[in-house]
């Protein structure tokens, strides 16, 4: 049986007590009117005039109540005439003008129900505000994963040297905080991780927290942006007391940025709420000691936006960049990722790590394990080059189609030039970067075909580089324009020209290298419309002038692009080896 809660049983006796009272008001009622007779208006008159009425009350409702000579009291309807009274007065009979009244058991009746009700109502209203002051510290406590990640450890997170051993500086503060208090030193209380998407700052924490044998407490900074005033606060508050309550641990913000933007917004204002929560989170590292055995990390893509208040000493005292693993990482976490699968001996994973430029580790991961899951479908012995090229394909633009028999002549025909143009840009502008594939297969990401363009590893990039970079981009469109006409361009090229837009816009915005619109990053400069229009009319008269130079490359090499188009029709996918012969054929031809 269901028990009743509080609120249930009071209720239920309000509406007892409020039947009881209507069955006492009633009761009340029957028992206490007098005895009446009920006449006609007619016999009414008649009496009047032969005198046997004695009085009359004359009231508003529809009846008429009187008082015979006999001493029998009646009621009559009420005509609502306006001689009325005069008649009775005429005929000696007394009349009483009634105004409406509640009677004494009335009046007890209401004051009972209007009591039941304001008590009632005050009692909800204090056992609400508390129910909502018990929801409102529930939802203050943080909810946060706590756990000792005993077996993973730094060697077990390939990559990213200089972030590994800065790290591990602090797992050396930990457990050996004498060491350093003997020179005066201070542990950091703080340190952000940054850099792009994948690259491993999740594992890094994970790895300090397992080194250093301490409780890891991982939260992302969305946990603590609510719809509800001070919440993010309160949980914030809530995180550091538990903190403390653990004596050592680490405490890990995921994507930091939810909480901690710069709160400078050039004058627009911002959310106050947001501002609260920074501040709580600013008061709270203000408040320990390092010596605590406390250490926040936190994570980020996008250090430049975080507050200058969170990245002072004494807060997040280091920043350590977590970048994109070069070819030696890329090798690296490769061997981690293989360690524990059946690899074919013909895999060359140096091959493979420079085939994957500007893989993070978590698409290196990604990588192998669509290897791997392309080999268990085929209950293969091991996972081969033909497994990990599928999976190349997949990570990059998604699975081949397996129908494509519904694809026109003339779509495979404009795929294949559009293609080709771009191979053909890339061998003749960036030699040094690699076409380890071209294919027309289209993929279940859209695409309806792909050129894998591969670049060496650099440190920086230059002018040319970029520049030639937008032309490769280009190409695919200007293949289109020159083989079926200016009028018959196709969509496919809507994603080339996003790209070379945004490396265009960049070189202007945030690197000074347009002469005309000079060494300035204009995203510095806020509300300068005249600038963005500038910036406009600069980007397309760039973009012109490098489309142009890019069709007269084409133009000067067309023989290339037909050569390169017609193998691809014929055999829809070819490799590096394979582009270089008709390449060296296609040279070999003109020189004949």
């Amino acid at each position: 049986m269901k028990t009743l809660t509080k609120n249930k049983k009071l209720i239920i006796a309000t509406v007892i007590v409020i039947m009881v009272c209507v069955a006492i008001y009633g009761a009340y009622s029957f028992f206490n009117r007098p005895d009446q007779i009920k006449i006609t208006y007619s016999d009414f008159i008649d009496k009047v005039e032969s005198g046997e009425v004695s009085e009359v009350y004359l009231y508003d409702g529809p009846q008429l109540q009187g008082l015979l000579i006999n001493g029998e009291r009646f009621t009559t309807d009420n005509p609502r005439i306006d001689n009325l009274k005069e008649m009775l007065l005429i005929n000696s009979v007394e009349v009483v003008e009634v105004n409406e009244q509640y009677t004494i058991g009335q009046v007890v009746t209401f004051i009972i129900l209007i009591g039941v009700f304001i008590g009632l109502a005050i009692f909800l209203s204090r056992n609400n505000g508390r129910q909502a002051s018990k929801e409102y510290d529930k939802m203050s406590s943080i909810e946060f994963s706590t756990e000792k990640e005993q077996q993973l450890t730094f060697s077990s997170v390939a990559g990213n040297d200089e972030a590994k051993d800065s790290l591990m500086e602090l797992v050396d503060f930990l457990k050996n905080p004498d060491k350093y208090q003997r020179y005066g030193a201070r542990m950091p209380k703080g340190v952000i991780l940054y850099g792009p998407p994948g690259t491993g700052k999740t594992l890094m924490a994970k790895a300090l927290a397992s080194e250093a044998k301490v409780d890891f407490m991982a939260v992302s900074g969305s946990d603590f942006v609510q719809i509800y005033a001070g919440l993010g606060a309160a949980r914030i508050r809530s995180l550091f007391k538990s903190a403390r309550e653990k004596r050592k641990c680490v405490i890990f913000i995921d994507e930091i940025d939810a909480i901690g933007k710069k709160r400078d917004r050039g004058g627009l204002g911002g959310s106050d709420e947001s501002d609260r929560t920074l501040n709580a989170l600013l008061t709270e590292m203000s408040g320990f000691k390092g010596s605590e055995g406390i250490i926040i990390l936190a994570a980020t893509n996008r250090v430049d936006t975080l507050d200058d208040a969170l990245l002072r000493p004494g807060r997040f005292d280091r920043q350590i960049e977590v970048g994109l693993p070069d070819f030696k990482a890329r090798k690296e976490i490769l061997k981690l990722y293989t360690e524990n699968r059946p690899i074919a001996p013909t895999i060359d994973l140096s091959q493979l790590a420079q085939q994957t430029v500007y893989f993070s580790g978590a698409k290196l991961e990604s990588l192998m394990n669509e290897a791997a899951i392309y080999a268990a479908r085929e209950n293969a012995e091991s996972i081969s080059d033909t497994h990990i090229d599928k999976a190349f394909y997949t990570v990059i633009a998604g699975e081949e189609k397996k129908d494509r028999s519904q694809i026109a002549h003339q779509d495979r025909k404009i795929t294949a030039f559009h293609e080709a143009g771009h191979t053909v840009a890339t061998k003749l502008l960036a030699p040094q970067n690699k076409v380890t594939k071209v294919t027309i297969i289209p993929s279940t990401k859209g695409a309806g075909g792909f050129s894998m363009n591969i670049p060496p590893d650099k440190m920086f990039h230059t002018k040319m580089d970029m520049l030639n970079n937008i032309k490769i981009s280009l190409a695919g469109r200007v293949v289109e324009e020159i083989i079926f006409g200016k009028d018959n361009i196709t969509t496919g090229a809507s994603n080339d020209i996003q790209k070379a837009t945004e490396t265009l816009m960049m070189m202007i915005k945030h690197f000074g290298m347009s002469e005309k619109m000079g060494m300035l990053n204009y995203e510095m400069l806020l509300g300068q419309q005249t600038a963005d229009g500038n910036l406009v009319k600069e980007c397309n008269q760039s973009m012109e002038t490098l489309y142009n130079e890019t069709k007269q490359l084409i133009n000067d090499n067309i023989d290339l692009v037909n050569d390169i188009a017609n193998q691809l029709l014929l055999k829809e996918t070819l490799k590096e080896d394979q582009i270089d012969i008709i390449v060296q054929e296609c040279i070999a031809k003109r020189t004949h």
